[in-house]
């Protein structure tokens, strides 16, 4: 019998998530995210419950492939491009769009030989200092690329860095406004966090990533509270074991942790190798049998610990639910000092993941 920890995606969730993307730009045409395998829920997963969107958006050829064989036949978008010439045979093949943010990508496009024309997002640097042309560039770029015979519509996008903290969109806009000032063509800016809270730089199309699994931009879970998201991924396991120990007695690796009085101890079939963070500190939340909880000790390879104190009926078997429907990814991720993007992504090969 497989061990006890397993993934659920749910369907409904992905669906309803991306409804209220809607709802919060309802002028705009969405780019489902959907980069690494959607967030770690599986491309093919997460594909029933987000196909009403408008076009999706990764990094992978691979996956983009993926999603024409899923029987996807809208747009896809390369959000980082392409990186050599062979690629853009792939473009052409899949009718995918294709980011172009250097003048690298603009000549390998002016060189190939395609069947009809690529349709781009040409990107601006506006501030967050990764990809894209700066805004005294953005024109001469824009121009190169309405040159090129292989390039068909030309989409302007920026990716905002601030959109979830308090310095927020400002800056970033102003600078793309004059950098595409007398520049026709679409726009696309949002992210996840400028589509809930900066209305203002919704435009043509929007990018919701993170949003669309539930969890918060911000990574509080209290920002998206009375949102209507609902939690994409529940991670859960049981107890395979239950421990009583005494006032001074240590549990796990290190003996980081010491009891003040004699408590049961619950063991539960989840570790570092399915995902979990073995950085997880004494308190962060778990869900045991119903009941909140607090992970114990040292989190080890394929096991981690739980206090039982408030759990009195849990024993072996007891359900145990790491993140999901009932405890929020973003409050597990920020006891670990991280995000829940990160925990999403984490889940690893070996644990079953299936969709409902």
């Amino acid at each position: 019998m497989p061990r006890p920890l397993s993934a659920t995606i749910h369907t409904p969730a992905l669906a309803n998530n991306l409804a209220i993307a809607r709802k919060y730009a309802p002028k705009s045409k969405i780019w489902a995210v959907v980069k690494a395998n959607a967030y770690g829920h599986g491309l093919a997963r997460a594909f029933p419950g987000l196909r009403a969107t408008d076009g999706f958006g990764l990094l992978d050829l691979e996956e983009a492939a993926k999603l024409r064989e899923l029987g996807w036949a809208g747009p896809i978008l390369l959000l980082e491009g392409f990186f050599r010439p062979t690629d853009i045979d792939v473009i052409d093949r899949y009718s995918l769009t294709t980011a172009v943010h250097c003048d690298e990508q603009l000549r390998m496009l002016e060189m190939a030989r395609l069947s009809k024309p690529v349709n781009i997002q040409l990107k601006m640097n506006s501030g967050m200092n990764r990809l894209g042309y700066t805004p005294e560039r953005f024109r001469a770029a824009w121009e190169r690329a309405r040159a090129c015979q292989g390039i068909g519509q030309i989409t302007l996008m920026t990716h905002f860095s601030d959109a979830d903290s308090e310095r927020g969109i400002a800056h970033q806009l102003e600078a793309f406004e004059r950098g595409a000032e007398g520049i026709a063509g679409a726009r696309s800016l949002s992210n996840s966090a400028a589509v809930m809270w900066h209305p203002s730089a919704h435009f043509d199309w929007v990018r919701p990533g993170i949003m669309l699994y539930g969890a918060s931009p911000s990574g509080v879970t209290a920002d998206i509270a009375g949102t209507g998201l609902k939690p994409a991924m529940t991670l859960s396991s049981e107890l395979i074991a239950v421990q009583t120990v005494q006032p001074g007695q240590s549990i796990g690796y290190g003996s980081t942790y010491r009891a003040g009085q004699a408590m049961r101890i619950g063991v539960v079939a989840c570790g570092y190798a399915d995902g979990y963070p073995r950085v997880a500190p004494e308190g962060t939340p778990v869900i045991v049998d119903g009941v909140m909880t607090k992970l114990v000790g040292r989190v080890s390879m394929d096991m981690l610990t739980v206090d039982l104190t408030p759990c009195q009926n849990a024993g072996i078997g007891s359900r145990v639910e790491l993140w999901g429907t009932n405890l929020p990814i973003d409050d597990v991720a920020r006891s670990c000092g991280t995000i829940g993007y990160e925990l999403m992504c984490a889940i690893a090969q070996r644990v079953p993941v299936r969709a409902e």
